[in-house]
């Protein structure tokens, strides 16, 4: 039998998942079609088959196209194939074993997670509420020593951002942010602890700021009252801190 390195099948299961993970964003609101629904050209609607859903290849043999209606097909969706790879090659450089499993479907479900909040400005609790309960897990079944400081962070993340929500209401008359950053923000607790909550947040901060900027830049000005995908900046820090652990202040 031949014996594969440990990060090969990451890596080619990778394309395949990103796949998926386009179906459940574009599709986020509607939990039966991700399970049952076919796919289908977004132009003229005619049904996918087997070879127009090979990742990457499939769009690239076509050219970008819709081979029924001859329509461009988004890049979104060679798009978000190739970033899953790039999760899973970042997980191979930085974990092996069973936690590099782990860190792969830890980072897809992160990125889902941001393209779903560009996109809709939503964080699914099917998602959110899942991943906290996997982070106590994976902080038991690797660390028992270490589950208080998860559920501390746990609760820690989902009491900072009400905290946040609750003032910044109080100041302004409406709401800042949503309850959805909360639960995001408890699961990333659950996964890094409650050290870790720092470095997410601020990480996000800056991450945020940049995109804002680049948006201005991009758009010629921006406002107070518009939206923000917080959420998918936070999947960021949450991945960041994951993989490398808190900022360190630098030595004297």
């Amino acid at each position: 039998m031949i014996a594969f390195p440990s990060w090969v099948l990451p890596v080619v299961f990778a394309p395949f998942i990103g796949s998926f993970l386009g179906v459940v964003a574009l599709r986020a609101g509607n939990f039966h079609s991700i399970v049952f629904g076919r796919s289908a050209c977004p132009n003229c609607g005619a049904q996918l088959g087997v070879l127009d859903l090979v990742p990457v290849f499939s769009w690239l043999a076509s050219r970008g196209q819709c081979r029924h209606c001859r329509q461009p097909v988004p890049l979104f969706y060679p798009g978000i194939e190739l970033a899953a790879i790039g999760v899973a090659i970042w997980s191979v450089v930085m974990t092996s074993g069973w936690i590099l499993w782990i860190s792969c479907f830890f980072g897809w479900a992160l990125l889902v997670l941001a393209v779903i909040d560009f996109k809709y400005y939503v964080l699914p609790d099917r998602l959110t509420l899942s991943l906290i309960a996997a982070g106590i897990l994976v902080a038991w079944r690797f660390d028992p020593a270490a589950v208080l400081d998860h559920v501390i962070g746990a609760v820690g993340g989902l009491f900072f951002v009400l905290g946040l929500r609750w003032i910044y209401q109080a100041l302004r008359g409406r709401e800042g942010i949503g309850l959805g950053d909360a639960k995001l923000l408890a699961a990333a607790g659950a996964w890094v602890s409650w050290s870790g909550l720092p470095s997410v947040v601020l990480i996000a901060a800056v991450a945020g700021l940049g995109g804002a900027l680049l948006r201005r830049w991009h758009e010629g000005k921006i406002a107070m009252t518009d939206e923000m995908p917080f959420g998918a900046y936070l999947c960021l820090g949450i991945w960041i801190v994951w993989l490398y652990g808190p900022l360190q202040a630098a030595a004297p």
